[in-house]
């Protein structure tokens, strides 16, 4: 079966560091580029960073441009989120998710996690 879990989350304090994890299991992780959402409630949800199959692309939302990284190891099948400089904007459920097409961001995903929790308090 599909899975995509995720872990990492929690609280921190503004400023603070958190690392995300995902590992994958039961499809081809190699063929997908990997991407991390975030939904905070009562807003839409909407994608955080995205890598490529390699590795050697990376794609960032703006807002979080120089503060976080997204990675990947394909002899692992799992893809982190290296969240540094947390602020009370990156409070939301993050996701990982296969992304079947990209346009400049993932615009059609294959496979979802049930997410993962981030809490920055101030």
């Amino acid at each position: 079966q599909v899975q995509l879990v995720e872990s990492g989350g929690g609280s921190v304090q503004t400023g603070g560091s958190l690392r995300l994890s995902c590992a994958a299991s039961g499809f081809t992780y190699t063929n997908y580029y990997m991407t991390w959402f975030r939904q905070a409630p009562g807003k839409e949800r909407e994608d955080v960073a995205t890598v490529s199959t390699s590795g050697d692309y990376t794609y960032y939302r703006d807002s979080v441009k120089g503060r976080f990284s997204i990675s990947r190891d394909n002899t692992k099948n799992t893809v982190s989120l290296q969240m540094n400089s947390l602020k009370p904007e990156d409070t939301a459920i993050y996701y990982c998710a296969a992304c079947k097409r990209f346009n400049g961001a993932c615009i059609e995903t294959a496979y979802w996690g049930r997410g993962t929790q981030v809490t920055i308090s101030s």
